[in-house]
């Protein structure tokens, strides 16, 4: 059993040096290159939404925010990501890049409440965020 556990090991740190990242709980390296501030997402279908990006964390689930959940990091590069949710409410998976600090790529998918979704939006920051009184 613990020639099994070694080799099992051993064949998990060549997979990661091959440029391969482990699956794993937590974040995504590429949002500590996320500009802080007020974000303009464009929908594939030309709608935009404006959201003011305190964390970027926030940017992997745009569509549920339901307490409960865990997610499950797929890919994990410096520049881009891919990033699993897992709710009381359904199942999401992300794939972010992050192009300049100012400007990302997203594409969402998944099944909220029994409903299936895909959305893809292009993010830009556009400025400071706006206070909330005015």
């Amino acid at each position: 059993m613990k020639k099994l556990a070694l080799i099992g090991t051993a064949s998990a740190l060549l997979v990661a040096g091959s440029g391969y990242a482990l699956a794993q709980s937590g974040t995504l390296a590429a949002l500590a290159k996320i500009e802080r501030g007020e974000w303009q997402l464009r929908a594939s279908d030309g709608s935009t939404r404006s959201i003011c990006v305190t964390d970027p964390r926030v940017l992997l689930q745009l569509r549920e925010r339901s307490a409960g959940c865990t997610n499950f990091v797929v890919e994990n590069a410096a520049n881009a990501g891919r990033i699993t949710f897992s709710c009381p409410t359904g199942k999401t998976d992300t794939r972010i890049t992050v192009e300049t600090p100012r400007l990302i790529r997203l594409e969402t998918q998944g099944i909220i409440r029994g409903l299936p979704f895909t959305e893809e939006y292009e993010g830009r920051r556009t400025g400071a965020c706006k206070a909330a009184g005015r």
